[in-house]
């Protein structure tokens, strides 16, 4: 199994989120101690630098639309124009062409899309960390393991039925496959009412 999510893994941050968690799990099963001394705390550490450097672009990617959407909607204050000039920086785009609300649409949906495109992939390393992890916890501790999938913080059932037949074929499985995460912030979404968005975020999303 370890050899096949190692021949998936695109780049040495997942092949070596892939070790750490073969690592962290041999601890566990051999019930040995990690040292934390000289470490960052275990909730910083375990976040990809990769993963930190999209989720600050996806950021600053989402205040820019914000000031694009201002603009496009008649706000012409100072910072919201000088935001707008760096943005087709490099190009012969010019505010006072005919066709500037058009090329700010192409530019707003650039932008969705690498947001798009940069949440995808912050997901797909989601769900493929979570399912290793639960492949590994199914070896070593099954009833750890239904545990976490039948019960959610909020108490409710979440799991698989409690039907002997059903339950038997999910126990005869190897392989746990992770729930599917619902669709957040990530996809690009926005509202055109959002000009007062570059300083305050988005308050509300849709899957259009």
């Amino acid at each position: 199994m370890l050899v096949t999510y190692l021949e998936a893994s695109r780049d040495l941050c997942e092949t070596d989120s892939i070790l750490f968690g073969v690592a962290l799990a041999v601890y566990r099963i051999i019930g040995a101690k990690l040292s934390t001394a000289g470490r960052a705390t275990g909730q910083s550490s375990a976040i990809p630098a990769w993963r930190i450097r999209i989720e600050e672009r996806i950021a600053k990617a989402r205040a820019l639309i914000g000031r694009l959407i201002c603009f496009r909607s008649g706000n012409t204050r100072p910072r919201i124009v000088r935001t707008v000039r760096m943005a087709f920086a490099g190009t012969n785009v010019s505010l006072s062409q005919p066709d500037i609300m058009q090329k700010l649409t192409e530019r707003i949906d650039d932008l969705k899309q690498r947001i798009a495109a940069w949440g995808k992939r912050i997901r797909r390393y989601t769900e493929r960390s979570t399912r290793f992890n639960q492949n590994c916890l199914f070896q070593s501790d099954q009833k750890r393991l239904y545990k976490s999938l039948t019960i959610d913080p909020n108490g409710k059932w979440n799991g698989p039925s409690t039907k002997s037949g059903r339950h038997g074929r999910i126990l005869a499985q190897p392989l746990i496959r992770a729930r599917k995460p619902q669709r957040g912030p990530l996809d690009g979404s926005y509202s055109e009412s959002l000009c007062g968005y570059y300083t305050h975020g988005p308050r509300h999303h849709n899957t259009g």
